[in-house]
């Protein structure tokens, strides 16, 4: 009896620890280039970033109303139902070097040991006038989960003449993490 307790404890926390839902929201005129960053907050690793593409690219004035936001149910599933999908993903375990791992790798999938492990932390980005190769001047940071720790430095609030951007996660039945840029 006590083991099933301990593995019904240590199951409760590792969902109510898992990764959730991500969601970039571009209300902006300009285009977003940039990565999105996953880890455990307790210990830094795992740490997981998409690799293939390395820069995501969501045009202007994509989001949730017109449904071109870039949505992000798992690192599995958003193959299949991302408009801007991840065909690999870097994976930093510790100290040895990083891994390229499928979308489809197991460790990945819902459930997975990374899955259960990393939440939605920051976004190193670049905005760009939109269709072009031209940088918007001054809008560019990393932002993300601002709680202070020895893992990453970001800020959840980013505002420019050029536009802003904010970062939060809404947790409950469901844990969603939103990007939001602005105009």
């Amino acid at each position: 009896m006590k083991k099933i307790v301990t593995v019904l404890g240590i199951t409760a926390a590792s969902l109510a620890y898992s990764q959730g839902m991500f969601m970039l929201n571009n209300y902006s005129p300009h285009d977003f280039h940039g990565n999105l960053m996953a880890m455990n907050l307790n210990g830094c690793v795992p740490a997981v970033m998409n690799n293939d593409p390395a820069s995501i690219i969501v045009p202007a004035n994509s989001h949730m109303g017109n449904g071109l936001a870039w949505k992000i149910d798992n690192y599995r599933d958003q193959f299949s139902t991302s408009i801007y999908p991840v065909t690999n993903w870097i994976v930093t375990l510790g100290p040895s070097p990083s891994t390229i791992r499928l979308w489809n790798n197991p460790s990945l999938m819902p459930g997975g040991v990374i899955a259960n492990n990393t939440k939605w932390t920051t976004s190193k980005f670049q905005m760009y006038y939109a269709g072009t190769g031209n940088h918007v001047v001054g809008f560019n940071t990393s932002l993300g989960n601002a709680t202070p720790n020895s893992c990453i430095t970001s800020v959840d609030y980013f505002s420019t003449p050029n536009g802003s951007a904010e970062w939060f996660t809404i947790t409950g039945t469901d844990t969603i993490t939103y990007f939001q840029i602005y105009p």
